[in-house]
């Protein structure tokens, strides 16, 4: 329970967090929030840790003369590729054995192909898109491996979305980040940041499901 309430807290005070590691540890917060972004899209058991605000307050940071903006937008860039890179091997290294599996009531070949269809048909926007979606942007490039989507085409997208989603952030906070409106919003900035990307996801998902139905 004291864990859930650290990672709130941490997400919803990320700003204060990362300001106080900056001043304690120095350069060690390069390699903290390298961690971070690679853990976030590379584990797909940890898609909780902040993303778009993590990105949005590290511009902000930049903005305040507290970090390197060409440094770190570099390095999260990398964890962000090495990320999407990574689950997708894992879902490449799991989709043969699923491939594998009889027709059950947990396993359905024909749905498991139509998956497959669709990552080499849509594939490509679903990776982008799925960057600035919280918890949708950890399992996108798992299924996608899963799925067998084409790894020169995964990769390609996989390099525009994480430009797109760490360029986009990091400028953002770097240029609103520190206006006086900004800061006493911040909250509720991060709170948007987490809540809108999530209901479009959520809103796709329904009218996803009324289309196959």
């Amino acid at each position: 329970m004291e864990l859930v309430t650290f990672l709130i807290d941490f997400i919803l005070h990320v700003d204060r967090y990362l300001a106080a590691f900056t001043r304690d540890y120095g350069a060690w917060v390069y390699a903290l929030l390298f961690l971070i972004i690679f853990v976030e899209t590379g584990v797909v058991l940890m898609p909780f840790l902040p993303g778009d605000s993590l990105l949005f307050i590290v511009g902000t940071l930049c903005g305040a003369q507290l970090l390197s903006l060409p440094l770190v937008m570099t390095l999260l860039l990398v964890a962000a590729v090495l990320g999407d890179q990574c689950n997708y091997m894992v879902g490449r290294w799991v989709g043969p054995r699923v491939f594998a599996w009889p027709d059950s009531r947990l396993f359905n070949r024909a749905a498991f192909n139509q998956a497959h269809m669709f990552y080499e048909r849509y594939g490509g926007i679903t990776i982008i898109i799925a960057r600035f979606m919280p918890f949708v942007r950890t399992f996108a490039p798992f299924v996608a491996g899963v799925a067998e989507m084409n790894r020169s085409r995964f990769s390609a997208y996989n390099l525009i979305g994480a430009l797109l989603w760490v360029v986009g952030l990091c400028s953002a906070g770097y240029i609103f980040g520190n206006m006086a409106w900004v800061q006493q919003n911040l909250s509720k900035i991060i709170w948007a940041l987490i809540i809108v990307p999530g209901l479009i996801a959520m809103f796709g998902a329904w009218r996803a499901g009324r289309k196959a139905a």
